[in-house]
C-alpha cells in the first residue's frame, strides 16, 4: 500500500490498482486526473477504501480511457453509496438510474449549462455524480468547469460569513425546469426544498456556500428585492471565483467523478451545433444538509 497527497497535504492510503496509477492535480486546491487504471473491473475493499479517499481529498476524480457498460458504472457508483434516481427518470421503463446527458444540432438547450450542484431542489441532493462521455465533438470543447464552494465561502469576509449562517434558501425544481423551456403539467409535482445557506459538508465538516443560479428561488429570510441583489452577488462570486476552480477537458472514455455536496459545475456549450453525449450516475446522500455549526 502507498500513499498520495490530497490538496491540503493529507495522506490517502492507496491500494491495488490505484497504487500504481499516475495522478496529477488539476489544481492546488480542487481536482485531480488519474491514468494508468482500469474501473471497469469490481474494485476490492481496499480499494475501494482508496477511491472514496481520493474523491474526499481532491471533490472532482478525472479518469481517462475508460470502457465501463451501463452495468460497471452503476457498480461504480455503488462504491460511495445506494445508487440515486433523478425525479425524470422515476416512472420510466427504462434504467431508471442512468441519466442522459445530450446536446446536438436539434437541442435548443445546454443541459448544466449554468453553475450549479445535481439536484439542490431535493430534501436530499445526491452525494455524488459518475458522468462518462460516450460521444464527443470532433472540433473539441464542451469543457466542464468546477468551483470548490468550501474555499468560496472561505474567502467571504468574516461578517458576510455570520450573516450568511443565520439564512435560509428556497430551492426549486421549476425554476431550473423554466430554463429549459418546460412547464410542468398541472397537478404534477419536482423536488424543492428549503436548506440553509452555509451547510457543513458531511464528510470534512467544513462550511460550503449552498445557493446557486440554477435551483435557488429565493432567501426565505429577506424581500424579493434584498434576496435578488444578495443572490446574485453570490452567484458572480462563484462564477468569478477562478482561484477556487478546475477545468475538466474531456477525452473519449473520460469518466468524471465529482462530490455533489463541495463543488458546483458548468457545463460550456462551445460546440454547436456537433454532437456531445454521456450518461450520468449519481449516488444517494442519506443525511438532509445541515446547518454548519
Amino acid at each position: 500500500m502507498s500513499a498520495a497527497l490530497g490538496p491540503s497535504g493529507q495522506g490517502v492510503d492507496l491500494a491495488g490498482r490505484f497504487a500504481a496509477a499516475r495522478y496529477t492535480r488539476l489544481t492546488p486546491r480542487l481536482g485531480c486526473e488519474l491514468d494508468d487504471v482500469d474501473l471497469s473491473i469490481p474494485l476490492e475493499v481496499a480499494e475501494a477504501a482508496s477511491l472514496r479517499g481520493l474523491f474526499d481529498a481532491h471533490g472532482v476524480l478525472v479518469v481517462r480511457d475508460q470502457r465501463l457498460d451501463r452495468e460497471a458504472h452503476k457498480a461504480l457508483g455503488r462504491v460511495f453509496g445506494e445508487l440515486h434516481t433523478h425525479p425524470s427518470r422515476e416512472h420510466t421503463r427504462g434504467d431508471r438510474h442512468i441519466f442522459k446527458v445530450a446536446a446536438d444540432a436539434d437541442t435548443p438547450f445546454n443541459n448544466g449549462g449554468s453553475w450549479h450542484s445535481d439536484l439542490s431542489c431535493s430534501p436530499q441532493p445526491p452525494l455524488a455524480s459518475l458522468l462518462l462521455l460516450r460521444e464527443l465533438p470532433p472540433s473539441g470543447g464542451g469543457d466542464t468547469l468546477f468551483a470548490d464552494m468550501c474555499g468560496i465561502f472561505e474567502s467571504l469576509s468574516p461578517a458576510l460569513q455570520a450573516w450568511l449562517r443565520t439564512l435560509s434558501a428556497f430551492h426549486d425544481g421549476r425554476k431550473d425546469l423554466r430554463q429549459y423551456g418546460i412547464e410542468l403539467d398541472p397537478g404534477a409535482d419536482y423536488p424543492s426544498a428549503v436548506h440553509p445557506v452555509v451547510v457543513r459538508h458531511s464528510s470534512s465538516g467544513r462550511p460550503l456556500l449552498l445557493v446557486n443560479g440554477s435551483f435557488t428561488e429565493r432567501i426565505v429570510e429577506l424581500g424579493r428585492e434584498e434576496s435578488d441583489a444578495l443572490l446574485r452577488f453570490l452567484c458572480r462570486r462563484i462564477s468569478a471565483a477562478q482561484a477556487f476552480q478546475c477545468r475538466v477537458r474531456w477525452q473519449p472514455g473520460t469518466l468524471v467523478i465529482w462530490d455533489n455536496r463541495r463543488t458546483q459545475h458548468l457545463a460550456l456549450w462551445d460546440y454547436y451545433p456537433e454532437t456531445r453525449r454521456g450518461e450520468r450516475v449519481s449516488v444517494r446522500d442519506p443525511r438532509v444538509p445541515i446547518a454548519a455549526d
